[in-house]
């Protein structure tokens, strides 16, 4: 019976809980710490919102003249939308957007960056965490928007879209592998060829260590995920 629950933490946590806990076709399986961490979660989110909007509406995002360090939060809220958009729409899988949520609002509690463009890229990701769980925690999200500066109810909305020149990656991190076992991370440039990625990998201080004095039998590349060097 949900009504204890509502009672206990507000209907908002009850609906997180019951759609993240399980897909729709599946059973339920309750869990006491379930229910706890999706509270604890929408209480992250509206402190994340407040502790933004208590310095002031930040001035309109101009994506051409974003810091790499501010296009890959975009690229975060924007991929994180782009899922969220597939899970819900087509795939009518409510656990796995409120996951993408999830992700990119520790992407947001990383981002330290209060500059002008830095605030501005912080609001468009919590406004996009805010439209997407509109559907899911109604009431909280209601609030939420109007904090971040809008006047129009959330649920008057139209859904948000994705802005694909968001989701270009300048710079992919790529697992760099030893035998099979992970060694390292490097950041290659997205495009960058296969001699290049594995000139890189071996340049690698951390990997070079697993490396140095020992005949290379192999390097594979998976492209866009990772190195695997055989010694």
């Amino acid at each position: 019976d949900p009504e204890g629950l509502v009672a206990a933490f507000g209907a908002d946590t009850a609906r997180l809980f019951t759609m993240f806990a399980s897909p729709p076709e599946q059973t339920l399986e309750w869990s006491d710490e379930g229910v706890q961490g999706a509270s604890r979660f929408l209480r992250r989110l509206w402190s994340a919102v407040y502790d933004h909007v208590r310095h002031g509406l930040p001035q309109r995002l101009d994506a051409a003249a974003l810091s790499a360090g501010q296009r890959a939060l975009r690229h975060a809220a924007h991929q994180a939308l782009a899922k969220a958009s597939d899970d819900i729409g087509r795939r009518r899988n409510f656990n796995t957007a409120i996951a993408a949520c999830m992700e990119l609002l520790n992407a947001v509690g990383r981002f330290e960056d209060v500059t002008p463009m830095g605030r501005a890229a912080r609001h468009e990701a919590l406004e996009i965490i805010t439209l997407v769980l509109a559907p899911i925690v109604p009431h909280l999200s209601h609030t939420l928007w109007h904090s971040l500066g809008h006047e129009r109810a959330v649920v008057d909305e139209r859904w948000p879209e994705v802005d694909p020149a968001a989701l270009v990656q300048e710079t992919l991190e790529l697992v760099v592998q030893v035998n099979g076992k992970l060694r390292g991370r490097i950041q290659v440039r997205s495009g960058a060829d296969e001699s290049a990625v594995r000139a890189s990998a071996l340049a690698d201080e951390q990997v070079s260590r697993f490396v140095a004095g020992k005949p290379i039998r192999k390097v594979i590349v998976v492209p866009g995920k990772l190195i695997n060097i055989v010694v």
